[in-house]
């Protein structure tokens, strides 16, 4: 029993004696992460609708910088910091430096230095008309409307480059009317007071093969008070608030309907333009034909792109009692005046009481669309969801 003892005894010194021993091993050398950046370093034709995209093997980044004619590129990391992705496209014909930074886990840091040409559009496109107007003050139902100078095939790519940014979060979407047409609603009207910015950050974006946009367009409105109106045709009265208070309560005379084109239609209208005087034709009609008129009319808000307006018609006798007007909405000069006066471009004027429904793509009817619907015409939402095209 004592020997057995000794002997683990001496195993035991044994391994201690090892264990003190000056016999040393040295530690691995980490290897540095290793960046890759595309487009290439060098490249000359470089594609600009991929964007600028740094990645990161064996490490995290820890800087990226992004030149190009001295403005910085905007990109961001993802989670893991293993890549930053350019915020938007490449602009054609342009030349970039990019400096990336990747640290390791205890080794030496990478700095990957260098810079490419991207190729230049052999074809261009851009925003040919915005609206609102740069600077302008617009009611809370405003719609942003892009057209552009040439048919968009790629409408997902054009969409992923609009922006827009406001001081109060909103949430809107997209719609394509045809193919040189993009429109942006939001799902609740706008809150007043606040600055809207939008960009179409085109420059790089590929709208079909071989056309690219190749500069960005940017311009800013702002929302002003609310003030929606309510006509109803049956009780023949307007009555026009300011949030929650009425500041105007109008006798008016809407549409005879004794036709169609007679008919005021109902649904949410929104004011689009304005003139003093307008002057007013009867549609299909010529000289000396029945029911033909070519008039000039006061204080005419427009509503719709079928004719109709909130406009000044001195027949009060009509006003709050009869409808007798070609479709139009009239009222007593001196307040149709002072709605002229009072109106923002995006106003909304909802019609109550006839059996004419104003049809979405008639003027700005866009509030027509129940939310899902209008959202649905968008060509990323269509894309991600695998919309039907028949249900947009």
């Amino acid at each position: 029993m004592r020997r057995a003892v000794f002997l683990v005894a001496l195993l035991l010194a044994g391994v201690l004696a090892a264990g003190c021993s000056a016999v040393t091993a040295d530690a691995p050398t980490a290897a540095p992460p290793v960046v890759s950046v595309s487009p290439a370093f060098d490249a000359r034709r470089a594609r600009t609708d991929q964007g600028l995209v740094v990645k990161a093997q064996g490490g995290t980044l820890s800087q990226v910088l992004a030149y190009s004619s001295g403005a910085q590129v905007p990109g961001r990391l993802d989670a893991s910091r293993t890549t930053w992705r350019s915020s938007w496209t490449l602009t054609p014909g342009a030349e970039y430096t990019v400096t990336a930074t990747a640290a390791g886990s205890g080794g030496p840091a990478t700095v990957a230095m260098g810079r490419f040409r991207t190729r230049d559009a052999d074809r261009t496109f851009q925003v040919a008309s915005t609206t609102p107007l740069p600077g302008e003050t617009v009611g809370v139902g405003m719609p942003v409307i892009l057209d552009f100078d040439t048919p968009v095939r790629d409408k997902a790519a054009v969409e992923r480059a609009l922006e827009v940014r406001t001081a109060v979060p909103v949430e809107g979407a997209w719609r394509w009317i045809g193919d040189t047409r993009a429109v942006y609603r939001t799902r609740r009207f706008w809150t007043s007071g606040q600055q809207v910015t939008v960009t179409a950050h085109l420059a790089g974006v590929r709208l079909a093969p071989g056309v690219y946009g190749t500069t960005d367009r940017t311009f800013a409105f702002t929302v002003g008070r609310q003030q929606i109106s309510t006509v109803d045709t049956r009780t023949h009265q307007m009555v026009v608030r300011r949030g929650e208070q009425v500041v105007r309560r109008m006798p008016i005379s809407a549409g005879m309907a004794t036709t169609r084109e007679y008919t005021t239609t109902s649904g949410v209208h929104l004011t689009m333009d304005k003139g003093n005087p307008v002057r007013m034709i009867s549609p299909g009609r010529g000289a000396g034909e029945p029911g033909f008129y070519d008039v000039m009319i006061d204080h005419a808000v427009r509503i719709s792109d079928s004719g109709e307006y909130v406009h000044a018609k001195d027949n009060v006798w009509a006003q709050g009692r009869s409808n007798v007007s070609h479709g139009c909405v009239n009222a007593r000069p001196d307040q149709a005046a002072w709605f002229y006066a009072t109106s923002l471009r995006g106003d909304p004027v909802t019609i109550t009481g006839t059996d004419r429904e104003l049809e979405w793509t008639n003027g700005w009817g866009f509030w027509q669309l129940p939310w899902e619907r209008w959202r649905a015409g968008s060509a990323l939402f269509t894309s991600a969801m695998g919309v039907d095209p028949g249900l947009r």
